[in-house]
């Protein structure tokens, strides 16, 4: 599945030609890390994506917890799980090591899934995606820093593309398993978060067998090493930017719960979001090698103005026509969004602090979610879906401006090599 030959986290990938060079170009080969990585987090996105679609009727049907309360769930547990990304990411820069906190990582995130087969109130289901969240905390920043660790420069949106598009590829089966599964067991949700604990164990045996990331030897000049480190002022930039898209981003549980009040059954909602996803692994490759060639400021504007139009859209009218399509439309957004963020992440963050850079961002976004997550459960409660969704809208629309200002896309390869030089 993953190939035989051991490749070195740190092996060089043959250089692409510059930007507007001519001749041919070869693709770079995607390193052995990248494909394990890629496999790792598609068997992880089965487990999680088969429970994502049944989440919301099973907090507000089986346990009779209202839409606010989901919010708080969806809010609490992804922000405050959050406050871990940054610590993870710095200590992976700091002991130089990646593997173990994705072994444990994912470890936790297994055993609480599988939990939430068990669970008898939305407190209980709280806690677990809290402890699924503190895994995904532990784990994301030091695998997204190995995996810029693993290619060279000029192939990052390549690299994160093919991992997007691996992820979301089992982000897609996922909730064709949960749709499958309903229609032999209709309204057996438990059912299904226990068989999503069997994806999750086997991404756990694949990082144990074919992720290669060996420790990182620091040398004695470690001020010198801290100094050549340090985050480039348009890192800072781009993290006020996606601290205000984040809080237009509440969680995707809302669009499911849309769908099944706007007149599709229970049992179809999974397949609204498999389409979400079918879309979204389609497209996150080629725009990942893209934006290796145009930039990826101009993917995240798009992004950006893109979901600021599906949200006002939705706001303006819900129709299950209407729904479905801002669910393919969507699909394209987090394309453009997802692996066009990491890259610039990469580009502008040094190899020896790009684990603490990835972990503040990840801390920034996951912090502004529980208020995101928590404003549109209540606005939905007090004054309905218009409300909730317009304001999102209002918020990305807010992003775009300030992406447009901080960040211009003609100052972009001035600001990687300069983020390279410092």
């Amino acid at each position: 599945m993953l190939g035989s030959r051991a490749v070195n986290a740190d092996a060089a990938v043959p250089a692409a030609p510059a930007p507007g060079a001519d001749g041919p170009r070869r693709a770079a080969p995607i390193p052995r890390n990248v494909v394990a990585l890629g496999w790792v987090s598609l068997l992880t996105d089965v487990s999680t994506e088969m429970i994502i679609p049944v989440l919301p009727l099973f907090v507000t049907g089986t346990l009779k917890a209202s839409v606010a309360s989901l919010g708080v769930i969806e809010g609490v547990a992804e922000s405050t799980a959050s406050l871990l990304r940054i610590g993870s990411g710095w200590l992976s820069d700091r002991i130089g090591r990646r593997k173990p906190f994705l072994m444990f990582g994912y470890g936790l995130s297994t055993v609480a899934k599988a939990g939430m087969g068990i669970a008898g109130s939305w407190g209980a289901v709280l806690a677990l995606r809290f402890s699924d969240r503190v895994g995904k905390g532990l784990r994301n920043p030091p695998r997204d820093a190995l995996i810029a660790d693993s290619v060279e420069p000029q192939h990052l949106g390549r690299a994160f593309g093919f991992h997007r598009a691996l992820d979301t590829t089992g982000a897609a089966i996922g909730p064709l398993m949960a749709f499958l599964l309903l229609r032999a067991f209709p309204g057996q949700y438990r059912r299904i978060f226990l068989a999503s604990a069997v994806p999750a164990v086997l991404a756990l045996v694949v990082i144990a067998l074919f992720v290669n990331a060996p420790r990182h030897v620091r040398d004695a000049a470690r001020s010198a090493a801290s100094k050549s480190g340090a985050l480039a002022p348009a890192y800072y930039r781009f993290l006020v930017v996606a601290g205000v898209f984040a809080l237009a981003s509440s969680s995707m549980a809302f669009l499911l719960l849309l769908a099944s009040r706007v007149g599709i059954p229970a049992e179809r909602v999974p397949l609204v979001y498999l389409v979400y996803n079918l879309v979204y692994a389609a497209l996150s490759w080629p725009i990942g090698t893209l934006s290796d060639r145009i930039g990826r400021r101009p993917m995240l504007l798009a992004a950006y103005l893109l979901f600021a139009l599906i949200y006002a859209g939705l706001a303006w009218r819900a129709t299950p026509l209407l729904v479905v399509g801002g669910f393919v439309l969507l699909g394209v957004h987090s394309a453009l969004l997802e692996g066009s963020q990491r890259s610039l992440l990469g580009d502008l963050a040094p190899r020896e602090s790009r684990g603490t850079a990835f972990g503040l961002y990840y801390t920034v976004v996951g912090a502004a979610l529980l208020p995101a997550s928590a404003l549109a459960g209540w606005l939905w409660q007090r004054f309905g879906t218009r409300a909730t969704f317009g304001i999102d809208a209002a918020l990305a629309l807010v992003a775009a401006l300030l992406f447009a200002w901080l960040l211009p896309s003609r100052r972009e390869w001035g600001d990687r090599q300069g983020a390279a030089a410092g």
